[in-house]
Parts: C-alpha cells; sequence; structure tokens
C-alpha cells in the first residue's frame, strides 16, 4: 500500500499532469481538500472509489485514514492544491508516514505562481531587470515567519516577488516594498488563476491598495511585485544571439 500525494494544480482541472492522472485511476481512495481542489478532477477516479473530503479534518484525521487505507491494503491518492513543494503541508504528512512504516511518493503539479504568470502574460525573468523569483509570505497564526525571512531583506535584492498568503495585509506589504522598489514599481494581483472567476488587478505600489479597495479579493491570491512585470524598453536575452555560441549551434552554422 502507498499514499501518493498529487500536486493538482492551481485550479483548472486540465492542469492535473497526466501522472497525476493515472495515478488517480487506479486508486481506490482519493482524499482532496474539496474547498480548494476541484470536483471535477475526481472524474479520474475509478467508479467505487471511496472519496473523503479532508477540507475540515485535523491532521489526526488525516492521519486515520491512511492507516485505515493501510491496513486494508488500498493506495491512496492525496490530492494537493497547486504543488508538494511550497505550502502544501505535506512535510507533516510524510512524516507520520515514516514513523509508521507506510509508503509515500509524490507528483509534481503545476505550481500557482506559474499559473498566474501564465495569467498575466509575463516572464518573471527579464534580462538586466531580475533573474531571480522569490516565492514568500508574510507572518500568519498556522506559522511565524523564520527570523531574518522578511519583505525588507528580499526587496534589497531587487528580485521579482511572488508574495503567498498575504492579499489580507496589502497595505502592510506595499508599505514595507515601497522604500525599496519605489512608487512607480509594478505590481499585479491574480485572484483564482485558471478558474472560471479569475482575476487580475494591475497597479504600481502607489496605487494598488486604491486599485483593490475597489475591486477587493478575499482569498487565493497572488501578490505580484518587480521591475519585471512592466517592461517594454530591455535588452534581449544572449541566448538566441545569432553570435551567441552555444553546444548545438557554433558560428559555423549561420546563414
Amino acid at each position: 500500500m502507498t499514499v501518493h500525494f498529487i500536486g493538482a494544480g492551481p485550479g483548472a482541472a486540465d492542469l492535473l499532469t497526466i501522472r497525476g492522472r493515472d495515478i488517480l485511476a487506479r486508486c481506490p481512495v482519493c482524499l482532496y481538500a474539496g474547498s480548494i481542489v476541484p470536483t471535477a478532477m475526481l472524474a479520474h477516479c475509478p467508479e467505487g472509489t471511496r472519496l473523503v473530503d479532508t477540507a475540515s479534518f485535523s491532521l489526526d484525521q488525516i492521519e486515520a485514514e491512511y492507516i485505515t487505507a493501510h491496513r486494508a491494503g488500498q493506495d491512496v491518492a492525496r490530492l494537493h492544491s497547486g504543488d508538494l513543494s511550497i505550502y502544501s503541508a505535506v512535510a507533516e504528512q510524510t512524516r507520520r508516514l515514516d514513523r509508521r512504516g507506510i509508503a509515500w511518493t509524490m507528483t509534481p503539479g503545476v505550481p500557482a505562481f506559474s499559473a498566474a504568470a501564465a495569467l498575466l502574460g509575463r516572464e518573471l525573468t527579464v534580462p538586466g531587470l531580475a533573474q531571480s523569483v522569490v516565492l514568500t509570505r508574510i507572518d500568519g497564526r498556522a506559522s511565524p515567519m523564520p527570523p531574518g525571512e522578511t519583505l525588507a531583506a528580499f526587496a534589497a535584492t531587487g528580485a521579482t516577488l511572488a508574495i503567498h498568503l498575504a492579499i489580507h495585509r496589502l497595505e502592510e506589504v506595499a508599505a514595507a516594498l515601497l522604500p525599496h522598489y519605489g512608487a512607480d514599481c509594478p505590481v499585479a494581483i491574480v485572484a483564482r488563476a485558471s478558474w472560471p472567476d479569475e482575476q487580475i488587478i494591475t497597479g504600481t505600489l502607489h496605487t494598488i491598495v486604491m486599485l483593490h479597495a475597489a475591486a477587493p479579493v478575499a482569498r487565493t491570491a497572488l501578490i505580484f511585485v518587480g521591475a519585471a512585470l512592466g517592461p517594454e524598453d530591455f535588452r534581449e536575452s544572449a541566448l538566441y544571439d545569432a553570435d551567441y555560441l552555444r553546444r548545438f549551434r557554433g558560428l559555423d552554422d549561420r546563414r
């Protein structure tokens, strides 16, 4: 018996990976968070699958489901929104499974920040402006931020910031970043990327709080900040330059 953790992606049912779909199709038990995982994905489960909505479950209750399936020798598909590598609360589950000697696997999914960038039609790394993306959040009730991991510290690098779980404190975020990026720095809020009701708000660090107040979003939103969000005049990458030597193209290959 194995518990298969599957990144369900940002929301759209067709952004589930083929591997994730195939695992769903062979597991007799499926645990999913009904509040953030689209029920359309459950269509891939075989007839008779025991479907368990864990939206209201504690960690102990989720573990109990794994134990029950383990005793019955039934594989479990465990759907998590987004990608398992960030803010997925998978680590505490796998630790408990390890303690009980229960096997598990991880199948990656499309992360929310990637889907949001696609909706914006933006590359988050632009030559000469930003070559790093910082995925971060702010202090919350569930987990405080470690010392040193502050918005100001990340802002000092000039990287593109993708700030999760912070839309309810947008004014605080903007105030913390303004001294580092400047009032004209582009900002984008993307809510529920890839869902039918997806929403975009774009502005600057000076205007974004006002713009959001006029059309507020309450949850499942990402805040992007950085110069890469709005460039019109930037240096092109050398990757496709005719004079750029790389493994599969030498100067003799030019026409």
